[in-house]
């Protein structure tokens, strides 16, 4: 589902929002979350799942042009852990 189907959804179920309302909506929670884990924060949505920072470690890979080894250094990156409920109503699908 892209954002643009996520706020049609939301003025179809709710008809007395007005599109651009649900779009500020759906932005600033979007927005809110984006802040949150990059802050190195912890977002949880009972029922969803939680969205996180994890730190992936330096390492050594290589070029596979030329086979120099190469340092990569340490990244962050946002991770999603899907929640109890969530995974049921997938694995019933």
């Amino acid at each position: 589902m892209l954002k643009s189907e996520l706020i049609i959804t939301l003025t179809d179920k709710f008809p007395a929002l007005q599109k651009g309302d649900a779009e500020s909506c759906v932005t600033t929670i979007l927005d809110a979350i984006a802040e949150q884990v990059s802050k190195d924060g912890r977002v949880e949505i009972r029922g969803f799942g939680t969205f996180q920072l994890n730190i992936r470690p330096a390492r050594t890979a290589r070029n596979p042009k030329t086979g120099v080894q190469v340092a990569v250094p340490a990244k962050p990156s946002p991770h999603f852990r899907a929640g109890k409920e969530l995974k049921e109503r997938v694995d019933v699908a």
